[in-house]
């Protein structure tokens, strides 16, 4: 059995012990149904894992004794910020947890003209917890060291007006002639613009290009908004990425 890797905000440290905070506590207990003397691997997102072997557990309290600490995780050698129009709930949660698991550093919800979506502000908080869980879990399932940044929904507008400049900001557009293979690997970071459901308005894409964002089409398909994104940044990584 592969050894579970939880996720916890604590402050760890190797050569000590500690009790778990309640939420990776009660998935230890009440999910994998751990028993004492089961290793584990602790991260917090500080680039390192930390080995570690439970000690005693309590209906809701997991103790557990830290060995080592491994590793530091290397920066990401293709920063890729995901500017992502919200989608309707499994393909958003689909593509967040994908995207993650291909190496995304940040994402950015957004919401534009041809969103389906519409959230109040107070469910808002809640789809914000609920996407940080899924980028967590994801983290957890493929080894990541660091999480990722999730940023609050922002209105198309204002995150294109608010965005750092990179060598490259993309914009899916499936009529543009470009590709990415056609472009030069980029010095720093990229940022990639993918529309929701119903795609981006004449002008969102208008806009974004008047801003410096280059059309570029990932073949004669037209992908899913799930899809898009996963094929770019899984595109991205090999010509310019980690999977090299």
């Amino acid at each position: 059995m592969r050894t579970p890797r939880i996720h916890t905000h604590q402050t760890l440290s190797p050569d000590s012990t500690l009790s778990l905070e309640e939420g990776p506590a009660r998935h230890l207990i009440q999910v994998l149904r751990l028993k004492a003397d089961a290793p584990v691997i602790l991260f917090n997102g500080d680039g390192h894992d930390y080995q570690g072997v439970i000690i005693s557990l309590g209906k809701r309290q997991v103790d557990i004794a830290i060995s080592e600490r491994g590793a530091q995780e290397s920066a990401a050698c293709l920063a890729i910020h995901l500017g992502l129009g919200i989608s309707k709930g499994e393909r958003m949660d689909f593509a967040i947890q994908k995207s993650v698991e291909l190496g995304v550093t940040e994402i950015t919800p957004l919401v534009s003209e041809r969103c389906v979506v519409r959230i109040s502000d107070e469910r808002m908080q809640k789809r914000i917890q609920h996407w940080q869980n899924i980028l967590i879990a994801a983290c957890e399932q493929s080894g990541r060291r660091r999480l990722p940044m999730l940023h609050a929904p922002l209105k198309l507008q204002d995150w294109i007006n608010k965005r750092e400049a990179q060598q490259h900001n993309l914009l899916l557009d499936h009529r543009s002639s470009d590709t990415l293979a056609s472009l030069s690997p980029p010095e720093s970071g990229t940022c990639l613009l993918v529309g929701p459901e119903g795609g981006l308005s004449e002008e969102e894409i208008a806009s974004a290009k008047r801003e410096g964002f280059h059309g570029v089409q990932l073949g004669p398909r037209v992908l899913r908004t799930e899809t898009a994104p996963l094929a770019a940044i899984a595109a991205m990584q090999a010509l310019w990425g980690d999977f090299r």
